[in-house]
């Protein structure tokens, strides 16, 4: 229902041919392949990207007490890998196992190159 144009032509254009209200709605075809190559181009993972826990900053390896963290959380880092696959094979889990049911990776570590709605980059610019 229209609620942006609260004019009576508008409301009476609705009740006559809903169905042309809503397709003003979509977007147009170029609009469209704009908006599908934006996405893309934003969610490819690059051959050399960098992912969170990977590597320390060349400035922490320096620092014992912050190298020492650096490793914890590298460590933690792949034993959440590995409780994200375990969570993934058990049956028990109805939402994570099962015909049609694709494995949770979004939180996994790192990722191929590519689209693959997964591995956490160690940081984002747009």
């Amino acid at each position: 229902m229209p609620n942006e144009e609260k004019t009576y032509e508008a409301w009476k254009s609705f009740l006559s041919r809903p169905e042309d209200e809503i397709l003003s709605c979509y977007l147009t075809p170029t609009q469209a392949v704009t908006v599908l190559t934006t996405l893309k181009a934003l969610s490819n993972h690059s051959p050399d990207e960098e992912y969170i826990g990977q590597e320390p900053e060349p400035s922490w390896a320096e620092d014992e007490v912050i190298n020492g963290a650096f490793k914890l959380f590298h460590n933690r880092l792949l034993e959440l890998d590995g409780i994200i696959d375990a969570r993934n094979t058990n049956h028990n889990l109805r939402n994570r196992t099962g015909a049609g049911v694709m494995p949770y990776e979004f939180l996994k570590r790192k990722s191929e190159p590519g689209i693959t709605s997964k591995g956490i980059p160690n940081s984002v610019s747009i």
